[in-house]
């Protein structure tokens, strides 16, 4: 069997990003992490934690070992509640989860340079990317 080469591919083939929206329930903020120099999208500046899961794993498997290298903190998915590509790279397929932390100390890690918690109406002053209006939305309405 020829094995295809998904470079000629016109549709249907992804680079898939699970990222967290990762919510305390107590003090209503979300955590995102500042990136630098970002080799996949050039604007992008802060985002919400994740990244690409292997293969060999379920996605929110992927999503939580992603958020642990990133922050330092374990994340329990609540299920994924909204998925996109971008305006900025049409090739990524990102799916996003809402979490919660169940442990771990926080810290900045691989890839990010600073982490904070921030109030869900401060999240469109921060990002440098496009903000889906429906993500806004759900984000908005979270208790």
């Amino acid at each position: 069997m020829k094995e295809k080469n998904w470079r000629e591919a016109e549709r249907g083939v992804f680079l898939v990003n699970c990222l967290g929206i990762v919510y305390n329930p107590k003090t209503k903020k979300i955590l995102i992490g500042k990136r630098e120099n970002d080799p996949y999208i050039k604007e992008l500046t802060w985002c919400f934690p994740g990244g690409r899961p292997k293969y060999n794993e379920e996605l929110e498997e992927g999503l939580k070992r992603e958020i642990k290298r990133k922050t330092g903190l374990e994340v329990e998915s609540l299920g994924a509640v909204f998925a996109k590509t971008y305006p900025e790279k049409r090739e990524f397929l990102t799916i996003y989860y809402l979490c919660e932390v169940v442990s771990g100390k926080e810290q900045a890690g691989e890839k990010f340079v600073e982490i904070k918690w921030v109030n869900p109406e401060e999240l469109e002053k921060y990002f440098t990317t496009s903000f889906h209006p429906k993500l806004k939305e759900y984000i908005m309405n979270l208790k």
